[in-house]
């Protein structure tokens, strides 16, 4: 299979299978207990490559079972925290956020969206006039989940910073696929997710800036500071360390070549076809291209190319069965007719030109069967 939705997830690399498997055959004690040095170690050393990869200090980050649960300790911790009433957050962000928000606001909290403009960016003026006196948390994502595009994070935290709000980013789509640095971008709090860079699935994380307080969703025995209670899951802590490690090591290379591949295919299909690239075109992360193809549907889309064993989406993987246009397309004012044939495409470090030159070559067969 020509593998091209790795916005969805990602292989796990060789070596991070390999490092994850000590900690299931021989450390395996609970590392909070005093004689499991071993697996103490690892989480620790697993910390700190997570940190690596956000710029940041080993003890700013908090291990969680995903990148949903951290955006979910982030919103609702910020909120009861400050015991804040308001919260400000986008129309596009990724479900975590849009259902953390709708239940906060079912719960008292008032939530304004900002809503972005074509390009699918936000303009940080928005999130400015959206703030008020008691403002909890501003959240806005790094990169969009569907069209891969680049929010101005710097020029909000900015923004942020002068109002003394506390500012949040869901960084699940951009860790480990671009550089990121939590205090250049005046970040408080940052979700990860380690499957979206080649990590094993049910392992995430959350960046916590010093002196940032939070109130725990989840209690118990106290781990991780006592912002997330429960034995720590050594195997997949491992995994994310060594996958943040890894993505470190190669991410100059495989950005640059990422990119380039995507131009290569975007190219293809704007010439070959009537498909229009969908967001910023070129605030996005290397790799990913959302592509609308007018009086096409997306779901027909997807399972011809399917059906010559590619790999592709026509949105967000948590809806992949819904064949409604998609809800960041319309929010960002996308023609309808070209959201419902919308495709993302997003690569990743086993994507070679063979398989892009594969993908030109059967693009033919796929309209053709789509059109039927």
């Amino acid at each position: 299979m020509i593998y091209l939705d790795h916005a969805a997830t990602t292989e796990p690399h060789e070596e991070v299978i390999a490092a994850m498997q000590p900690s299931l055959e021989d450390h395996y004690c609970n590392p909070s207990a005093i004689y499991a040095t071993a697996e103490a170690d690892a989480v620790h050393n697993a910390r700190t490559a997570v940190a690596d990869l956000l710029s940041t200090s080993a003890r700013n980050i908090v291990f969680t079972g995903g990148g949903s649960e951290a955006d979910n300790l982030a919103l609702k911790g910020a909120v009861d925290a400050a015991d804040g009433q308001h919260v400000v957050t986008t129309t596009i962000e990724h479900s975590a956020v849009v259902e953390t928000a709708n239940w906060l606001g079912d719960h008292g909290i008032d939530v304004t969206r900002v809503t972005p403009g074509r390009d699918g960016r936000v303009d940080p003026a928005d999130v400015a006039a959206a703030i008020q006196p008691d403002t909890a948390v501003v959240s806005v994502m790094h990169a969009n989940n569907e069209t891969g595009v680049i929010q101005p994070l710097e020029a909000i935290g900015e923004i942020t910073d002068e109002h003394d709000v506390v500012f949040h980013s869901d960084t699940v789509q951009s860790a480990g696929k671009i550089p990121i640095d939590v205090d250049a971008l005046g970040l408080d709090l940052a979700s990860l997710s380690a499957h979206k860079f080649y990590g094993p699935k049910g392992v995430g994380a959350l960046y916590v800036r010093d002196g940032i307080e939070l109130e725990p969703i989840i209690h118990g025995g106290g781990q991780e500071r006592g912002l997330r209670s429960g034995t720590e899951n050594v195997p997949g802590i491992v995994g994310m360390g060594k996958a943040a490690e890894l993505a470190v090591e190669d991410l100059a290379e495989r950005r640059e070549r990422l990119a380039e591949l995507r131009d290569e295919l975007v190219a293809t299909l704007q010439t070959e076809t009537d498909a229009t690239l969908v967001g910023h075109p070129d605030r996005r992360l290397p790799g990913y291209a959302m592509m609308g193809f007018p009086e096409l549907s997306g779901a027909d889309l997807v399972q011809a190319f399917a059906d010559r064993d590619i790999a592709v989406s026509s949105g967000s993987a948590c809806h992949s069965n819904d064949r409604s246009p998609s809800r960041v397309l319309m929010e960002m004012g996308i023609d309808t007719n070209l959201a419902f044939g919308a495709v993302r495409f997003s690569l990743g470090r086993n994507t070679a030109r063979e398989d892009i030159q594969y993908v030109k070559d059967q693009l033919g067969h796929v309209l053709e069967e789509a059109r039927r």
